[in-house]
């Protein structure tokens, strides 16, 4: 690595150059007054700590009461974008509420992690917490390659500016959070409270005032002046002026303080017409393949005499292509509606060859799937240790998404590769392309990017959901990126088996 010696002495880094980071930020400042903030901003931020820290990479993560997610990454961290990191693990917790600025070693990291850093040849990190009015909305990492060397007190201010950086991207309300589970930071735009151990207001902000229609100025200090429920529950509060307000609490993850939001639902409208339109998308999706169905049986009823063989076969064919969209868009919408109170099920994980499974999974699409896809597969590739049987409904999912946001001309890339700590396969298509600050809640059920893309593209939003929740429950994670020169590339990874031990 440039300015670094060998393991065993110090970091002797060469100073930074100031002039230049200087530059590079302001440049970063007119792209987000232009517009070009969220993701975009973020990834460019990562890439001036990277030049500036001299590391071989940078990566951010973003909390959400149920735990963090790696939503950026830069260089020889690439590979780590998507993955979930476990905030209630002790390493994490201690991390968390722990100084600002804080160097540790690969060796104080998660099993999971350690391992997979360690492969990538990086021993340790200086790390900084991202905190927007005494709340953590994310954390950002530099990874070295040498075991023993030390920060120097440039790097250590650095970390903690471009952390603080990205922290005011939060502030800003423009295309972040990216995550889809309901990240706590998300509420900043909405009423937001921060209590402590013992129930005292710490922080509310100026979106809690016009919710509840009081001021900081009279609750800072004192307890909460509206009924909240316990950690991770909500009510519904009605306020004298007639409005109604839903209260939600969530623990701050490695600290005792509690998150309280409120959100105006006085239009209850707005509840009504999200469930309006499942169900209206639900019956059209369902009445295409139904009406086909009853066409073509009325047809073999009425005139099955005078229809010749070829044109009953032809009517048959039609039959069972649309009874089996029928039957997996029911499955479908049944399992999004299991998971969403429940657990993902499934076979208990184990060893099996990915390239056998993606055989099997790509014989069994249907046909104008497969003309679709273009298939470059190593011969043999390491084992993967997870459940074989789900990568062909993986694969299902991925391949119809990428066909149905496709023009005629269909180009969708189906790779395999493997490096030291997972085994992983990637389909990419030359699609309409995803915007950076959708990639993460394109993962949420139900969820399209435009407001036409249903009445465009048909279907409900299930497809990467069920994906995600398929590959997080075997120790895998999916990560979605926009394609060069346009389209969407989908990487799916799994642990590898002959490290299935140690991660």
């Amino acid at each position: 690595m440039p300015g670094v010696t060998t393991a065993g002495t110090l970091d002797r880094v060469s100073s930074p150059d100031y002039p230049r980071l200087i530059d590079e930020l302001a440049e970063l400042v007119d792209m987000i007054n232009a517009g070009n903030a969220g993701l975009r901003a973020l990834y460019r931020l990562l890439e001036i700590g990277r030049q500036a820290l001299e590391v071989p990479g940078l990566l951010f993560v973003e909390y959400a009461p149920k735990g963090g997610r790696v939503i950026a990454a830069t260089a020889a961290l690439e590979w780590a974008v998507g993955r979930p990191m476990n905030t209630s693990e002790p390493v994490m917790a201690r991390f968390l509420a722990g100084a600002r600025v804080q160097e540790l070693s690969i060796d104080d990291l998660p099993t999971e992690l350690a391992a997979q850093l360690r492969g990538r040849g990086l021993c340790r990190s200086l790390s900084s917490l991202a905190e927007l009015g005494g709340l953590v909305v994310g954390s950002l990492h530099a990874y070295f390659r040498d075991a023993d060397g030390r920060a120097t007190g440039a790097q250590r201010s650095i970390a903690g500016f471009l952390a603080n950086s990205a922290a005011h991207l939060y502030g800003d309300g423009n295309g972040l959070p990216t995550h889809g589970d309901g990240p706590v930071v998300a509420t900043l735009t909405e009423g937001l409270a921060i209590l402590t151990a013992y129930n005292e207001v710490r922080l509310w902000n100026p979106a809690a005032e016009r919710a509840t229609g009081v001021r900081a100025a009279d609750v800072l200090g004192g307890p909460v002046p509206l009924p909240v429920p316990a950690p991770g529950g909500s009510l519904d509060h009605r306020l004298p002026d007639g409005r109604w307000l839903q209260v939600s609490v969530a623990d701050l993850p490695g600290t005792q303080s509690r998150v309280v939001t409120f959100r105006d639902t006085t239009d209850v409208r707005r509840r009504e017409r999200d469930r309006d339109l499942f169900i209206a998308v639900t019956s059209h999706e369902l009445r295409t393949p139904v009406t086909v169905i009853k066409g073509y049986a009325d047809t073999l009823t009425v005139h099955w005499e005078s229809l010749d063989e070829v044109a009953r076969r032809d009517a048959v064919r039609v039959l069972g292509q649309r009874a089996s969209e029928l039957a997996r868009l029911v499955d479908r919408l049944l399992t999004a509606a299991s998971q969403a109170n429940a657990g993902v099920s499934g076979t208990a994980p184990e060893p099996f060859e990915l390239i056998d499974a993606l055989r099997e999974g790509i014989a069994g699409l249907p046909a104008d799937l497969r003309r679709a896809l273009r298939v470059r597969l190593p011969t043999s590739l390491a084992k993967a240790y997870g459940d074989r049987a789900s990568v062909g409904i993986i694969l299902t999912e991925l391949v119809t998404n990428a066909v149905k946001y496709s023009a005629d001309e269909v180009d969708v890339l189906l790779t395999a590769e493997a490096d030291r700590q997972t085994v992983y396969f990637r389909v990419a298509d030359r699609g309409i392309g995803v915007r950076p600050e959708h990639v993460e809640r394109a993962f949420e059920r139900f969820w399209q990017g435009e407001a036409d893309d249903q009445r465009r593209y048909g279907g409900v939003g299930l497809g990467l959901y069920l994906v995600r929740r398929i590959v997080e429950r075997q120790n895998g994670w999916v990560s979605l990126r926009p394609r060069e020169r346009g389209g969407t590339v989908v990487e799916v990874r799994l642990p590898r088996a002959d490290g299935a031990g140690e991660v």
